[in-house]
């Protein structure tokens, strides 16, 4: 019986030996794929994040100076006009008849003071006769000018070459001279105005580079300059009013979109560079100065002889693309750049990628 007990001991002592070896053969088995990167020097644009409206670089609003219906269009929104050309025509039936009367009256006077200056200078006609009616040929002149002037503002035309951008009437609708009949843009060019916060003007400066990007061509990157800084704050937002104009030779970028807005401020020279998506978050709560502020740590992970070591970065920028690290790594080490996620510390890494 005992002998029986022994072999039974011995077996089960067996299995749990041959068990757990093959439990510590299968953990050094389960190796987490990761990609890794060579830790290298380099550069970092130093950048601001805005958004912001885009405008035309130049708009104008064309009014009617006459208060009667809009007889025809000849321009329609999104087409191009030029310098000079005609956009509407306004009915002016009672401009048109004070013209032929104004006409009529010039031509009488004109015909009488022919007469007049020939009498005159056969000594017919006094001085004073002929400067009577000299006079009253001008003003008829002048009269006739003035109220064919006001005739052919009946027809409107466009002050600059552009685009219509909108059209505010319909043939047959009463042109009022306060409101604006069309108005005309010029889209070779677009400007985007920002909001720019006090603490972050001091940074901007006239002609620094500056990317846009609109929700319509989520593919495309738009490259513009800063144009102007308003010299003066919002009192009351303590902010400043910032001009980016942006090259739009295909007119995509249209007045009224909305865009995100990156402007490069400056470069910081010669640091670690890490990607930001290989780069692992965490905040945490601090008193500072008897004051309770959020801290934002940043980690990465180092593949150390396929084994995933856990580093804490010493940062001294970040954007959405990269981070400036001071510390925390060494150049030429491997850094994971994907597979992070799944690790942790100590925990042993099978490299399948490195990139470059």
């Amino acid at each position: 019986m005992k002998r029986q007990l022994i072999v039974i001991l011995s077996l089960v002592m067996l299995f749990i030996l041959i068990g757990c070896q093959q439990s510590a053969d299968e953990e050094s088995q389960a190796k987490i794929p990761v990609s890794v990167q060579e830790v290298e020097k380099g550069n970092v644009e130093r950048t601001l994040a805005f958004n912001g409206d885009i405008h035309a670089e130049q708009e104008v609003k064309v009014f009617s100076k006459i208060p009667d219906r809009i007889k025809a269009f000849y321009a329609d929104e999104g087409d191009y006009v030029k310098k000079g050309g005609l956009i509407a025509e306004i009915v002016a039936t009672t401009i048109e008849q004070a013209v032929l009367q104004a006409e009529a009256q010039k031509n009488n006077m004109e015909t009488e003071y022919a007469r007049a200056k020939r009498l005159y200078q056969e000594n017919a006609m006094s001085q004073q006769q002929f400067d009577v009616i000299e006079t009253q040929v001008t003003q008829a002149r002048a009269a006739y000018k003035s109220i064919k002037s006001q005739l052919d503002d009946a027809r409107v035309l466009a002050p600059i070459s552009g685009i219509i951008g909108k059209r505010y009437y319909e043939e047959g609708d009463m042109a009022n001279p306060a409101q604006p009949v069309v108005s005309i843009v010029q889209m070779g060019k677009v400007k985007i105005t920002i909001e720019v916060p006090e603490k972050e003007l001091g940074l901007l400066e006239v002609g620094q580079d500056a990317e846009i990007e609109v929700v319509s061509y989520p593919d495309l990157v738009f490259y513009g300059k800063v144009d102007k800084i308003s010299p003066v704050l919002d009192p009351m937002t303590r902010m400043a009013t910032v001009e980016i104009l942006v090259d739009n030779p295909k007119r995509l970028l249209r007045p009224g979109m909305y865009a995100t807005i990156e402007i490069t401020v400056g470069t910081i020279k010669d640091v670690l560079v890490v990607p930001r998506h290989a780069v692992l978050e965490s905040t945490s709560l601090k008193k500072i100065d008897g004051v309770d502020t959020v801290i934002r740590n940043y980690f990465v992970y180092v593949a150390n002889d396929s084994i995933a070591e856990q580093r804490e970065l010493n940062v001294s920028y970040v954007n959405h693309r990269f981070v400036a690290v001071r510390g925390g790594i060494e150049e030429g080490e491997n850094m994971v750049v994907n597979g992070q996620n799944n690790l942790r510390d100590g925990l042993p890494v099978l490299i399948v990628e490195e990139e470059e």
